[in-house]
């Protein structure tokens, strides 16, 4: 009886947290307005930034990256103010990649939007997992073990744009304070443009930068 009631607490807890079943909603994501953009099973609603077709195929309900045959694999909505929810998987400890959001020019998504890092190892610097890349660094690095399924949440609202790592805020930016181009508030270079002046809407995706990396239960919410 005592096992019974176990399970039964166990089943409503992973209940109450969300759904098991890769690329599908919960019942709460449901009816928090959450959409999927990815359905595990092929890659509808997705494209190379090149405008060339993605060579790479669904494997095991995941979206791979590797010589996708373009710089990155966007869907083909643009977004402006969200919250994006994935999960991705690292194939080795020096695994680079990133998931890109705002970008106004496909063709040129560097200079023209922002990269959340997807980067193997425990690093915290600007250029590690959770990094908004070459902006902000993440105040502490949570990503799990290469073959463990990490999850991020990008939140970006007008100007502030917040990263969350398995559960855990790790890095947030303001564009309005960002008042001179190629330079950080606090004074300091990056290597980027004007940012604070950039569209606040644009297309997201997934980078390939020579390496396996899966991605798997994409899902957004449109914040009005």
């Amino acid at each position: 009886m005592r096992a019974l009631l176990i399970c039964t607490l166990l089943c409503g807890a992973l209940s109450a947290q969300g759904s098991t079943e890769p690329n599908t909603l919960s019942e709460a994501e449901k009816k928090e307005g959450f959409e999927l953009l990815f359905n595990g099973k092929d890659l509808s609603g997705w494209k190379n930034n090149n405008g060339k077709p993605i060579k790479t195929q669904v494997e095991d309900g995941a979206l791979q990256t590797y010589k996708s045959g373009g710089y990155f694999v966007m869907h083909e909505r643009e977004f402006g103010d969200f919250v994006l929810r994935c999960e991705v998987k690292l194939s080795k400890p020096k695994t680079n990649s990133g998931i890109f959001i705002r970008v106004s020019n496909p063709k040129s998504p560097v200079q023209n939007g922002f990269e959340i890092q997807v980067m193997g190892g425990k690093g915290t610097g600007r250029h590690d997992f959770g990094a908004i890349y070459d902006l902000v660094a993440p105040s502490k690095n949570m990503n799990k073990p290469v073959g463990e399924w990490n999850s991020v949440e990008v939140t970006c609202k007008g100007p502030e744009i917040s990263v969350k790592v398995n559960g855990e805020a790790v890095s947030k930016i303001n564009l309005d304070e960002y008042t001179e181009p190629k330079k950080r508030p606090d004074g300091s270079k990056h290597k980027f443009g004007d940012i604070k002046n950039l569209p606040r809407k644009g297309y997201l995706g997934f980078q390939d930068h020579g390496s396996q990396v899966w991605y798997r239960n994409v899902r957004i919410k449109e914040l009005k």
